[in-house]
């Protein structure tokens, strides 16, 4: 689980068309990129997420003895082309968006240039890696949006599809926004909080439910969270769980941190007669908790109905994105070099949006500088340079009679793809998960709420610089293609 050497992670294809480079003696540097066509969930925006372990990937790539042993049984690679497998290192460059970054269709998140060989091979397991946990983070982030600001548990390790998703998610999660996670392997591999209450077997293995409650009270004492569901949540549950507390507040030995769990039943409903009960004996400051296959469209009408839940478990809609259980991301190729040159090249389609952006390029965000917050995306070659103090005419892609023209000074730039490998050589070390987390909630300050709204949001703009524009144009405009 979670394997250190990832090298035969990869598609068939790869290996045969590196074999096909091999044997025709073409090894060019060329570019690729990484990037997905659509926003998931139908949101108006994604998080960017899995760095770290693509990271990793790379300084484990190698093939061992077993691995060309392997491929050698297969019967359809030569030995000479074993031989380079055996010797085999990554020793091209690496530039990405930094996890935890907000992203936007058809912008290049993780660029690879490379000697063509090296970076066909690191497709798939760059797509793998980027495309879950991205998926997952994105997922994290609306429903801890929905929650506005109410803590969110991640709950979702024995829905999860399989122990590496299921890790690899909580770790997503908790980048996303999530406070952190009921699976414990993750909170130790990642230093993240470790999350949870008791299960109904509790409950259940004890003559009753208040005996249960007295028992967990006298092991726990400064954080106790009561499940109330398990017989009947307003005859027995709740009134159980006022008594428990009741028992600690006599005696002196109130925990800081208490409340209850609702994990079934009408929980708008619930919570509010809960919130009552509790209220009346006191017991003000008590956290009402619920789970139950939530998710963000659940929690949002919740807290529309007036519920009084403070605090939110989710699980299988979290770590499976049930709602949208693929990411999309594509790898592509966008360059070659020739000499000291890229040749720009692009994939056509006559799907707009399957149509590439060529060329060896870089991204540019563009905020307003009195709010901070997303003017637009702006992609373009490598080695354009923008001055902020000047004039910023940007314009749709697409339909450009659609055209914004920002006044010098009241916009800033930042350049989104930083390196990340340098001749083969890591040169970036990956923050913390926690530190992640806190960028990440940075920028997700930067959207407009009206990008953020679940239903028809704002999709921020990615536009194309003119020059970069125009070498696009020029390559459509040399394949001779009609429409029909």
């Amino acid at each position: 689980m979670i394997m250190n050497n990832l090298t035969l992670l990869t598609d068939f294809y790869e290996l045969t068309m590196m074999q096909g480079y091999f044997e025709n003696d073409t090894n060019p540097t060329v570019v690729f990129d990484m990037f997905y066509r659509v926003n998931p969930n139908d949101g108006g925006y994604a998080i960017c997420c899995g760095l770290e372990q693509v990271i990793e990937y790379i300084k484990e790539l190698r093939f061992t003895y077993e691995d060309i042993e392997y491929l050698r049984g297969l019967e359809i690679f030569s030995e000479e082309f074993l031989d380079y497998l055996a010797g085999f290192h990554f020793t091209g460059d690496i530039y990405a968006v930094p996890e935890g970054s907000i992203i936007f269709p058809m912008e290049p998140i993780v660029k690879v240039v490379a000697p063509i060989m090296e970076a066909q091979l690191i497709e798939t397991a760059i797509l793998c890696i980027i495309n879950h946990q991205s998926l997952i983070a994105t997922k994290s982030a609306r429903v801890c949006y929905a929650a506005q600001g109410e803590p969110v548990m991640e709950f979702g390790l024995r829905r999860a599809q399989g122990p590496d998703a299921a890790t690899l998610g909580a770790r997503a999660a908790v980048i996303g926004g999530c406070i952190g996670t009921s699976n414990v392997l993750c909170a130790k591999k990642y230093s993240l909080p470790a999350l949870g209450t008791h299960a109904h077997s509790w409950i259940m293995s004890f003559p009753d439910e208040l005996t249960a409650f007295r028992k967990y009270a006298e092991l726990y004492r400064e954080n106790i969270t009561l499940l109330v569901d398990t017989y009947d949540t307003l005859r027995s549950g709740v009134p159980n769980a006022i008594r428990t507390f009741t028992e600690l507040r006599e005696s002196g030995r109130m925990p800081s941190k208490y409340g209850i769990r609702l994990d079934s039943g009408d929980l708008s409903y619930l919570s509010k007669k809960a919130r009552r009960m509790l209220d009346d004996a006191g017991f003000e400051d008590a956290v009402i908790c619920a789970s139950s296959d939530l998710d963000e469209y659940l929690i949002e009408s919740l807290k529309a109905q007036g519920s009084k839940i403070n605090s939110w478990g989710v699980g299988t809609n979290l770590i499976t994105s049930k709602d949208h259980p693929a990411f999309g991301g594509v790898y592509k190729l966008a360059a070659i070099r020739e000499g000291d040159v890229f040749q720009p090249k692009i994939k056509i389609s006559e799907n707009q949006w399957k149509i590439t952006n060529p060329g060896n390029k870089t991204i540019f965000r563009v905020y307003d500088k009195v709010t901070g917050k997303i003017h637009a995306d702006l992609i373009c070659l490598a080695d354009e340079r923008f001055d902020e103090s000047e004039p910023l005419q940007l314009f749709d892609p697409v339909n450009t009679w659609k055209k914004t023209k920002l006044d010098g000074g009241t916009y800033t730039l930042r350049e989104m793809l930083i390196p990340i490998f340098q001749n083969g050589t890591c040169v970036y070390d990956s923050p913390s998960v926690m530190d992640i987390r806190d960028y990440c909630l940075t920028e997700q300050d930067t959207l407009w709420e009206e990008t953020r709204r679940f239903v028809n949001p704002h999709n921020v703009y990615v536009d194309l610089s003119k020059k970069l524009w125009d070498i696009k144009q020029e390559l459509l405009d040399a394949f001779d293609i009609t429409s029909r």
